[in-house]
């Protein structure tokens, strides 16, 4: 089990205030699904996440 953090995206429900595509949010969430992050990471656009 993976947990991804897409980032704050533009999206409607924010009213596009996020800056960042939701492309980009998808493909740090597809990154983590396919990318052979370790079990129980949690990834951010820059890699695993310390916690």
């Amino acid at each position: 089990m993976v947990a991804a953090a897409p980032g704050y995206c533009a999206t409607d429900l924010n009213g596009r205030t996020g800056p960042r595509t939701p492309a980009q949010g998808a493909a740090v969430i597809a990154g983590a699904a396919t990318g052979g992050a370790a079990n129980g990471a949690f990834v951010a656009e820059d890699g695993p996440v310390p916690w």
